[in-house]
């Protein structure tokens, strides 16, 4: 009969000091050398490993007056053990380099030409916590993956774990092939992208079916994922895409022209942020961001 998950977990009560020292004796070959390299005594090493063993229920270690291996069920937890040390120090990367510096995650374009502005602004007021931007195709721009501690959004976010603030607006433009009709002229209108198969990306993207009045929809739609499939799509002549100005400015393609459209509403751009964990420079980011857009 299988144990109760949670009277395995009880009896599972395995400490990272414990796996420390199943690695650093399984590395150095014996208890003397890895208390060295732990800088324990040999004694707390070993009652570590005891207490390992006793945990998990087997036996990882044989043990001779010289030297010290690994028995089969120790072969195979080690390269665990390894895993969990790692997946640990990079949790300590991690909130070693959220203290360090502070990353503004977007999803297709960060700030468009707004983004060196603040980036100088930044740097002038805050040398010594740089102003990073990283890019993630997620709904949240990396922040709920832990990639970002501040988003860069343009749809709206419904979700109670975090918090939003109007940072500025972006006027919409067109992007199509260069041999298209519509990039000889400098401005498009939204029926004139209505003819065309118009490429979205309904995860990241800012522009659904319903950016068009009733009725006048465009007859087919091709669904991308990512800003370079969707560039990839229009180079090719497949499809047409509305997206923001930001788009425009910050990802030049060869083959895609970009004409501003001059009947679509504009796009809020916004930051967003952990509702119970904001930065501790999130005014700051905030007015220098507004200023920026400005």
């Amino acid at each position: 009969m299988r144990e109760p998950l949670h009277l395995y977990a009880a009896r599972m009560n395995v400490q990272l000091r414990q796996l420390q020292a199943l690695v650093a004796v399984a590395d150095a070959g014996t208890f003397t050398d890895a208390a060295a390299t732990l800088g324990l005594s040999q004694a707390a090493v070993s009652r570590a490993i005891a207490g390992l063993e006793a945990a998990l229920g087997a036996r990882l270690l044989l043990r001779t007056t010289r030297h010290v291996s690994l028995t089969a069920t120790g072969t195979r937890v080690l390269p665990a053990a390894r895993r969990v040390l790692e997946e640990v120090a990079h949790l300590r990367r991690t909130v070693d380099r959220s203290e360090a510096e502070l990353r503004v995650g977007y999803a297709w374009a960060a700030l468009g030409r707004h983004t060196r502005r603040l980036q100088r602004a930044w740097a002038s007021a805050y040398p010594d916590v740089p102003l990073v931007f990283v890019q993630s195709g997620t709904e949240t721009a990396g922040l709920g993956e832990g990639l970002a501690d501040v988003a860069v959004l343009r749809r709206p976010l419904d979700d109670a774990r975090f918090d939003t603030a109007l940072i500025g607006t972006e006027a919409r433009y067109a992007a199509v092939a260069t041999d298209n009709t519509l990039a000889r002229r400098r401005s498009v209108r939204m029926a004139d992208l209505a003819r065309y198969t118009v490429a979205l990306d309904s995860r990241t993207g800012t522009t659904t079916p319903g950016l068009w009045p009733p009725g006048a929809a465009p007859a087919s739609t091709r669904e991308s994922h990512g800003v370079d499939e969707w560039l990839t799509l229009i180079a090719a002549g497949q499809a047409v895409g509305v997206t923001s100005e930001a788009t425009a400015n910050q990802n030049p393609r060869p083959g895609v022209a970009y004409r501003v459209v001059r009947d679509a509403p504009p796009i809020e751009v916004r930051l967003a942020w952990w509702r119970d964990d904001p930065p501790s420079r999130l005014p700051e980011l905030l007015a220098l961001a507004r200023a920026a857009y400005g």
